[in-house]
């Protein structure tokens, strides 16, 4: 046998980066925590069905224990009693860890500029993506998952991520 003959291998092996291979099975298997409290959680709801079907860009593995995720999603208005559920959901989940704010009310607090609605989550947790709308559509919430995939690929390995961030209820 001629073991000169590398031609023999040229479909066989593939050669590539360390720093390659772990982005691309980051980027392929975000797990999200959907924390829907309003009408943006049925248009996430639309985005996992097969319409839209959120599985093609690797986020199909929707998980109901923080433990398990390192995608929240925040759909929805949140409230004063609220916040502290969600600041403790967002310690449980484990780094590296992002989260969306779907939705006008999540982002903002939308149209409710009142004594219990909480003026955009990214006072309790760090926020990486806001996604627009009054619910936004299922694309714009497909387009946020790749953009976190985007943010996957230029961001360093193995860094704690948002440090420096301080929210409302980190002093209590």
């Amino acid at each position: 046998m001629d073991v000169s003959n590398t031609h023999l291998l040229d479909d066989a092996v593939v050669t590539t980066t360390l720093d390659a291979v772990i982005d691309w099975g980051r980027e392929a298997s975000l797990w999200p925590f959907v924390f829907g409290t309003a009408c943006c959680a049925i248009e996430f709801m639309a985005t996992a069905a097969s319409r839209y079907d959120i599985s093609r860009f690797g986020a199909e593995v929707l998980r109901f224990s923080p433990r398990h995720a390192d995608l929240l999603i925040v759909a929805g208005t949140i409230s004063y009693k609220q916040a502290p559920i969600l600041k403790q959901i967002w310690d449980q989940m484990p780094e590296p860890k992002w989260a969306v704010a779907v939705g006008a009310c999540a982002s903002t607090g939308g149209f409710y500029d009142n004594y219990t609605t909480l003026q955009g989550i990214d006072e309790i947790i760090p926020v990486d993506i806001y996604v627009a709308g009054c619910p936004p559509r299922p694309e714009a919430i497909l387009d946020a998952v790749m953009d976190i995939q985007r943010q996957l690929k230029r961001e360093e390995k193995f860094a704690l991520r948002n440090e420096e961030f301080k929210g409302e209820l980190d002093d209590l």
